[in-house]
């Protein structure tokens, strides 16, 4: 197959890349600069130069907070972007991997989010995501798949583990907040969920799919896990409420997802969040800046 990926200049974009050439892939990553989803003339000018057999969009207006008060360019990059995707896909019969979001939901739930479970976005965030999925579903329903994940780290880029990272050898210690339970997710991972995922789509394979490690932890674990990971005194990070760090969108309480569809196709679920982190610490660190 030849594979095109749009936002690769970003954590997942990258890694998306770099696990498909991995495999031997056909494939082409375009960065913002070399493809604005939000043009349609310039989606559709590169589906026509490349010729995709799939396309896997990981463009997105990630900023949570800014989108609070620009919901209009989140919505032109989240809703629109993913649209102008999905009909550039059905004109040239290529199909498409849309990455999503946890922030979809309401976020107030006691166990795992199913896959079809109704969306309740509070954010603005998650309303123009929300958009973008209702879009590809819209315009390209046979031939697609949407790909939720959240509290992604990665090689590449910020992250909250790269924070921590950071954080660790500058503070003595350490307030993270501890009521606010998810899932940590190597980027790595996702990718490469993704590219298994790539021929199966349009051929038994789509709607929604949730792309997030196994098992659970609030932000303040995964703090003390990354600290554990680094040697240092995990004590050294002391749990507090959301409230002590107030921000224009609310943070989702609970957004543990469930993966039964991976199981429905035969392909188990992300493995354990931990043994993700202690994998990919060394090598964020290898890539953190000095």
């Amino acid at each position: 197959m030849k594979w095109l990926v749009t936002g690769a200049g970003g954590m997942l974009g990258r890694d998306t890349v770099e696990e498909l050439a991995r495999r031997g892939e056909d494939v082409t990553g375009l960065d913002r600069a070399a493809l604005d989803i939000t043009r349609p003339d310039a989606v559709e000018a590169a589906l026509a130069g490349h010729r995709p057999d799939l396309v896997v969009n990981c463009a997105a207006y990630t900023a949570v907070d800014d989108a609070e008060t620009d919901e209009e360019r989140a919505l032109a990059v989240n809703g629109d972007g993913p649209r102008n995707l999905a009909r550039a896909c059905a004109a040239f019969g290529a199909r498409l991997i849309h990455v999503s979001t946890d922030y979809v939901f309401a976020g107030d739930a006691g166990t795992p989010y199913p896959e079809d479970h109704p969306t309740g976005p509070r954010t603005a965030y998650g309303r123009t995501k929300l958009a973008g999925e209702r879009a590809v579903a819209e315009e390209l329903p046979a031939a697609s798949a949407i790909v939720r994940t959240a509290w992604l780290y990665g090689v590449h880029g910020r992250s909250f583990v790269r924070t921590m990272i950071d954080l660790e050898s500058r503070r003595d210690t350490l307030d993270v907040v501890d009521d606010q339970r998810g899932q940590p997710t190597w980027s790595a991972d996702v990718a490469a969920r993704v590219a298994d995922l790539g021929p199966h789509v349009g051929r038994g394979a789509g709607g929604v799919l949730h792309a997030t490690s196994s098992g659970e932890a609030t932000w303040c674990e995964l703090a003390r896990e990354v600290f554990r990971g680094l040697g240092a005194d995990p004590a050294r990070v002391r749990p507090v409420g959301s409230g002590a760090f107030p921000r224009p969108a609310p943070r989702p309480a609970y957004s543990v997802l469930g993966h039964d569809r991976w199981r429905q196709l035969g392909l188990p679920p992300l493995r354990d969040w931990r043994a993700a982190l202690h994998e990919a610490l060394p090598l964020i660190r290898k890539e953190s800046p000095s």
